[in-house]
């Protein structure tokens, strides 16, 4: 498949993922411009509709202020208005949206976020897609507190053609990090993926655990872990940024994989995440299959988001 059918295909997905975002947004915009002209009525009224998309009230003060420069008083398309959102939103995503440079050999990556985030699924589709490049691959079943976990990372190492590393239920997940990349070193890995306990219930119990894992990791491996990727579901709106924060000082997150971003009308908490935290974006997910995560760019997202072509 040529990189245009690719990419094409990669649009569909993502404008049909972000559909229930841009539809909502859509229609209010229609509504609050299209009947009238621009006042301090329509942009306050549209402020409030971007806030409520969860883009953050930074952003929408933002978008506000760019909205009232010059244009009051003025005739204004729907579409000119997703134009300064979409171009908006670009500049907010350009400086987040990185590949994730695989630079070591094996390239260790602790993938952390809360039960329920998607993340042990997530952890499968990078398989399924580093495993495409050609690169062999080692899935560490770190979240042993779930037997659910540790299967499902079983049946993505059959999927995928990785090999696993898994333990029962309850076992050390230090010890099984260690014996993973002990494993992996030998074997000549590319790239080990670390599943981890998502339980915030207990964050010092959580916090001990992880520090523990990177701890024990770091004796095999001085420099691991080489990324820290935080799973966060698009669903869960607001939430997601007390995600972020408390993740961030748990673990370290390096980068960011955004799921489920089809589920919801409020696609925008990305946005807002970006503008606060500055964390790159590496992957967003928009659908249950393995295409359906790819890497992010702040162009197309921006665009979809708002619903232009």
């Amino acid at each position: 498949m040529n990189d245009r059918t690719e990419s094409g295909s990669w649009w569909k997905r993502l404008s049909g993922g972000l559909k229930r975002t841009s539809s909502s947004l859509g229609s209010a915009i229609a509504d609050l411009v299209s009947k009238r002209k621009l006042d301090a009525a329509a942009v306050e009224a549209l402020e409030n509709e971007l806030i409520r998309a969860d883009l953050g009230p930074e952003f929408a003060g933002r978008i506000a202020a760019v909205l009232s420069d010059g244009r009051f008083d003025k005739a204004i398309a729907p579409d000119e208005v997703k134009a300064v959102l979409a171009g908006e939103i670009e500049k907010v995503l350009a400086g987040v949206a990185m590949p994730l440079d695989i630079t070591a050999k094996p390239f260790i990556i602790l993938v952390a976020g809360v039960n329920g985030s998607g993340k042990t699924t997530t952890i499968g589709k990078l398989a399924a897609k580093f495993r495409a490049e050609g690169k062999t691959v080692m899935l560490v079943a770190g979240d042993t507190f779930r037997a659910a976990a540790i299967d499902q990372l079983k049946i993505w190492a059959t999927r995928t053609g990785a090999s696993i590393m898994a333990s029962t239920p309850g076992a050390d997940a230090a010890g099984l990090a260690f014996d993973a990349l002990t494993a992996a070193k030998t074997d000549g890995t590319d790239v080990v993926l670390v599943d981890t306990a998502g339980r915030l219930q207990n964050r010092t119990e959580l916090m001990s655990e992880l520090e523990k894992m990177v701890r024990v990791m770091r004796k095999v491996e001085p420099a691991a872990p080489h990324a820290v990727l935080l799973v966060l579901d698009a669903t869960v709106g607001q939430n997601a940024l007390s995600q972020v924060d408390i993740f961030g000082k748990i673990a370290g997150v390096t980068g960011l994989v955004m799921t489920k971003l089809d589920g919801t009308a409020r696609g925008g908490i990305l946005v807002a995440i970006a503008a606060r935290f500055g964390l790159p974006v590496h992957f967003i997910g928009v659908g249950e299959g393995v295409e359906d995560l790819a890497a992010f760019t702040a162009r197309d997202f921006a665009r979809a988001i708002v619903g232009l072509e």
